[in-house]
């Protein structure tokens, strides 16, 4: 059987406060020519759907444009709900969509309750796990202590006793949405930490014939049988080096795996650059990236005058600045309070603007806007106290 697993699509998330939209309306043109042109059997979708409980409509269009276009290609397709999406919502109608081959598991009850689907060598099972919070499903999975691993545990006990009670040689697709021990992140992944250690171990799925796993945004192989993945667009810059996705496995008769890695359409490249401005400006290696969306960390001693004009003259789509300036080497005893004694007011306040702008003092202008701030401050205060008498 022929699977294309995918995940995190995030529908509704913007990047840097551009619009992605259109680029995810690109993602899904993009799989269901993919499970045309492949011959696929069967889509997973490992959660996040959505990228909130409360996605805009725009995203809901789009998300019912897919399950239309998914439905057309008559290829049955199984998502469960992530930590992203509101299971509820997700789930609204999927007693009827499963009608029409769109098979939702969102409800962690229904785990044990595969979509059954059969090929030439016989019955393939497909367990949805949908995101486990720990403290709102611990009870109804019956497991024995709190935290993620421990639900996890409870929810495959449930799969391999029904997987035990069918035929021999039936098959097994296991869907999770999960922090598995072993997978690298990104920044743009909500952490699940809350209701006990976020990581579970691999093993959880011991027994199944393949994991596909969701929640991570880089695509990767924990083993064989359990993989990533990861989102079909990079929703941080952390994610600049990530070649994004799809898997297209194969599952045989006996079980064994083969997994191709299927690459998605990229709307725009990620750089990440670093420097002082008027090197970036001026780097002639940094051509590459003038198409780029672009974060540019600035290590400037001191803020340079308006940043990101000067960045989008030769980067027009430069969407992050960071500030990390150099630091000269200090006297670590040298402390703030140390370097005041014995000074006049004066002599205070341009000690502190060199203090906070790493050696750089005040200028001429400068100095007699703070001489002038503290005159009025202290004619002020004699008129405060000549009042009081």
């Amino acid at each position: 059987m022929r699977i294309l697993h995918t995940s995190d699509w995030h529908l509704g998330r913007s990047f840097h406060r551009v619009n992605l939209l259109d680029a995810q309306r690109d993602f899904i043109g993009h799989l269901v020519r993919t499970v045309r042109d492949e011959a696929v059997d069967v889509v997973l979708v490992a959660g996040d759907v959505y990228d909130r409980a409360v996605p805009p409509l725009g995203a809901v269009a789009l998300f019912d444009e897919a399950l239309h276009r998914l439905a057309d290609l008559g290829v049955p397709t199984v998502m469960i709900s992530g930590n992203h999406d509101s299971s509820r919502r997700l789930g609204v109608g999927a007693g009827l969509l499963d009608r029409a081959g769109i098979h939702l598991r969102t409800d962690p009850a229904g785990c044990a309750t595969p979509v059954v689907l059969t090929d030439a060598h016989g019955d393939v099972a497909f367990y949805g796990l949908p995101y486990l919070e720990p403290a709102l499903v611990r009870e109804e999975l019956g497991a024995e202590r709190a935290g993620h691993t421990a639900v996890l545990e409870a929810a495959m006990a449930r799969v391999r006793a029904d997987l035990a009670a069918r035929p021999a040689g039936t098959r097994s697709v296991v869907l999770a949405h999960a922090f598995v021990t072993g997978g690298t992140t990104s920044d743009s992944e909500r952490d699940i930490t809350v209701g006990g250690v976020a990581q579970v171990p691999a093993a959880v799925f011991d027994g199944v014939d393949y994991a596909a796993l969701g929640h991570l945004h880089g695509c990767q192989t924990i083993t064989e049988r359990v993989r990533y993945s990861g989102s079909p667009l990079a929703y941080s810059f952390s994610e600049a080096g990530h070649r994004k996705s799809m898997w297209l496995i194969d599952l045989d008769a006996r079980g064994a795996v083969t997994a191709r890695r299927l690459d998605c359409p990229v709307p725009r490249p990620l750089a990440r650059i670093r420097g002082r401005l008027d090197d970036l400006l001026q780097d002639p290696r940094l051509a590459r990236h003038e198409d780029a969306w672009v974060e540019a960390t600035l290590t400037d001693p001191h803020r340079p005058d308006e940043p990101m004009a000067r960045l989008a003259a030769r980067f027009p789509h430069v969407l992050s600045l960071v500030l990390d300036p150099e630091r000269p080497p200090r006297d670590p005893l040298a402390s703030y309070a140390r370097r005041l004694r014995d000074r006049s007011d004066r002599e205070i306040a341009e000690d502190f603007v060199a203090h906070v702008r790493d050696g750089l003092g005040p200028d001429d202008a400068e100095r007699k806007i703070l001489t002038d701030a503290l005159d009025h401050v202290r004619l002020a205060a004699a008129g405060e106290e000549a009042g009081a008498r």
